[in-house]
């Protein structure tokens, strides 16, 4: 094994449209972006344990990596774990995902076994983060993480796991995300919150999942509003898709803005720095600006046309490629 290491990258993720429909089976249109986690493992004698300078040895992530790799048969040996990140934590950008599946990704390698396939992989990495960390997710982080495509976005049905990359090509537009600065205090709780309601909706609707719903309509508040806002967000990822493929940022826009209307309104994730957020993107001539995330804080995903200046920190997020190994840092001169 290389002295350096075994080193891994996972990116974090934007999600262009399609919030709050992967745990009801839904749509989504997410891509990978250039900041991410790198993870470097290198092999310890003498010891099965997995520690890390960075995390701490009883840190959720990497106690649930670990177990759970050795769970599903791969012999993690005893290894030390460095982490590095230029990912902004707590900014709705996926920053847990993109450090479980670094994690998952380096420590397979240091076992000398190849990574599970993508799905499997996003779910072991999706277990860490419920039965370990607490936090109730679905698939859509990790696989963004792992199916990035420089250029591009990808389409993901969270019930057949159909995947289908869709071009980003905004003919001089930049995607960008700026941080609210509010707490996420709530976040967590407002997100399991959501998604209980969900469940309760669609067990009153009698269909497995929102996803098979026609109408809320006949539900009681907030209920009614939740499936309203499932079933138009699941229509507004396809129309996104073919205002892509039509290269109509101005469509798009609308979409963004569509968007964010109804998970303030229906879905009820916004709080007012997001909502100041959005209007400074707006005002700096954003064509559509959206809360992104779990919601109830986090960053603002803008287009802004070229002749734009987006608002002060705010962050351009190209789409980029997906999870992988890294090699090893080139040898200083002797």
């Amino acid at each position: 094994m290389d002295p350096h290491g075994i080193r891994a990258f996972a990116p974090g993720r934007v999600n262009l449209i399609g919030e709050h429909t992967d745990y009801n089976d839904g749509l989504c249109l997410p891509f990978a972006i250039e900041l991410g986690v790198t993870v470097t493992a290198k092999l310890r004698a003498g010891t099965d344990e997995v520690t890390s300078p960075e995390l701490g040895n009883d840190d959720p992530f990497l106690r649930g990596t670990v177990e759970e790799l050795r769970r599903a048969g791969i012999e993690v040996p005893g290894c030390m774990v460095e982490v590095e990140s230029d990912l902004p934590r707590e900014a709705g950008l996926s920053s847990s995902a993109a450090l479980c599946v670094a994690l998952a990704l380096a420590l397979c390698e240091t076992a000398g076994a190849g990574a599970p396939e993508p799905l499997e992989l996003a779910r072991l990495c999706s277990r860490v983060e419920n039965d370990w960390a607490g936090a109730e997710t679905g698939l859509l982080d990790q696989l963004a993480s792992l199916l990035g495509e420089e250029g591009h976005a990808v389409r993901l049905d969270m019930r057949s796991f159909d995947t289908r990359p869709v071009e980003l090509a905004l003919a001089g537009h930049t995607l960008a995300v700026l941080d609210s600065g509010a707490s996420r205090d709530l976040a967590a709780s407002g997100y399991n919150e959501r998604r209980e309601e969900c469940r309760r909706a669609a067990e009153k609707l009698g269909v497995d999942s929102l996803r098979d719903a026609r109408d809320g309509s006949s539900l009681t508040a907030p209920l009614d509003r939740r499936v309203r806002h499932v079933l138009s967000e699941n229509e507004r990822v396809d129309e996104a898709v073919a205002a892509l493929a039509a290269k109509d940022a101005a469509a798009l826009g609308r979409l963004l803005d569509a968007s964010h209307a109804s998970l303030r309104d229906d879905y009820e994730v916004s709080v007012p720095a997001v909502e100041r957020a959005v209007a400074a993107c707006k005002a700096a001539g954003a064509l559509g600006a959206r809360i992104m995330g779990g919601g109830f804080g986090g960053s603002v995903l803008a287009l802004f046309p070229a002749d734009a200046d987006p608002p002060g920190g705010a962050i351009s997020v190209p789409p980029s490629r997906g999870a992988r190994l890294l090699p090893a840092p080139p040898q200083a001169a002797g």
